[in-house]
């Protein structure tokens, strides 16, 4: 893991077209500017799991013989 001491208005750069802006810092709670391409999904951490969770639980359906 790479931990990076940053201010407001400071940009952290993965890749060449990812970027996470530091917005705000409110004691303890940081508010963070992602830019990413369309394709490139950004999700927090806890809606990502309950997507994945959900997916799991979904029936699966068969596909069909050619």
């Amino acid at each position: 893991m790479l931990v990076l001491g940053r201010a407001i208005g400071e940009i952290i750069s993965i890749g060449n077209h990812i970027t996470v802006r530091i917005l705000e810092v409110n004691g303890t709670q940081v508010k963070l500017g992602v830019e990413a391409p369309a394709e490139v999904k950004v999700h927090r951490s806890e809606v990502y799991q309950k997507m994945l969770n959900q997916q799991a639980s979904r029936p699966r359906v068969p596909e069909p013989n050619p």
